[in-house]
Formats: structure tokens, sequence, C-alpha cells
């Protein structure tokens, strides 16, 4: 497993192996360092020489192999080399715009949100995903959701009549 952050920038990380003596049958661990190098990707295998079984009749030891498996990371998803998050807006920010501050792998980003925004609709941040190979990087997408308070006090409560009176927006009429 391997985290986002390795990922784009790489690490030394230390392997512990357990291995059975084909001939004695016998449990023996091993310790060493595996490089993991800047922008290695989901699936990708990571060869380490002299690291695998060892040879027939006293021949050296093989290579061991390691795929690559990115850990879960708490704020991202992952497809290729693009992030994507999940942006959760209050209503009156999805219809007046606003601008906010996302987490990113290496700095926070400012994104601004149009007014009129919907559900679903995703903002592109350009560079800002994982490596990509030639100094480029994927980008990061944020995917707007509409959070609606679960609990409102009276005041709010009449501005939301208030504005259900005044709108002539109807959901479940409204061309998309």
């Amino acid at each position: 497993m391997v985290t986002l952050n390795e990922a784009l920038s790489g690490s030394i990380r230390t392997i512990s192996l357990q291995r059975v003596n084909r001939e004695t049958g016998q449990t023996t661990s091993e310790t060493f360092r595996v490089r993991i190098p800047t922008g290695v990707h989901e699936g990708q295998i990571i060869r380490v020489p002299g690291k695998g079984e060892p040879g027939y009749n006293n021949g050296p030891a093989g290579n061991l192999y390691l795929r690559v498996r990115f850990a879960q990371h708490p704020d991202f998803r992952v497809r290729g080399t693009d992030l994507y998050y999940d942006l959760e807006l209050a209503p009156w920010e999805a219809v007046l715009g606003t601008t906010v501050t996302i987490p990113a792998l290496d700095v926070p980003v400012t994104v601004r949100v149009p007014a009129g925004s919907m559900k679903g609709q995703q903002l592109r941040v350009r560079g800002k995903g994982l490596p990509a190979g030639n100094d480029q990087r994927g980008d990061l997408y944020a995917t707007i959701s509409i959070d609606v308070p679960s609990q409102v006090s009276d005041e709010e409560r009449k501005l939301w009549q208030q504005l259900a009176e005044k709108s002539h927006f109807n959901a479940r009429n409204e061309q998309k």
C-alpha cells in the first residue's frame, strides 16, 4: 500500500518479508528498504533485485516484484492521475456563487464556484493531481454536492418560507 503523498513525492519504505525455507521448512524474516519512485501508479510493478526466492542448486536469489496499491485517502478518490474531491456547498453558496479553499496533496487551492452551480457539476483545477510523467500532473476535480441544513431556527424557517413564496423555481418542472 502506497499513500498518495508517496506517489507524489516518492519515498523509501522498509519492508519485512517472511519466507519458508523449501528444504528445512523453517520460517525466516528479512527486512530491507524499497524505493517508491515519484509518480508511481496504481497497479505498477516495483522490481527489487536479489530479494526473491533463492535459486536452485545454490543459485543466486531471484527478484521480488511488488504490485503497487494506493491506500485509501480521507479526502480524494483516484482515477488514473486525476484526483476527485467532494465539495459540499450550502444552497445559497450554489445559487449565489462563492470562493472556497479545498485541500490538495501539496498545498490547499482556492476555487471559484460560479453562481447557479448544480449538484454533480465538477470544477477542474489543472495540474493538482498525481504525477503523469514529463513533469506534468493530472488534475483535481471538485464534485459539487449541496447540503441542506437539517435543523433551522424559527427566523431561518420564515426566510425559507418567504423564498418559497417569492421564487418561481420548481425543481420537478425545471429544464435540466
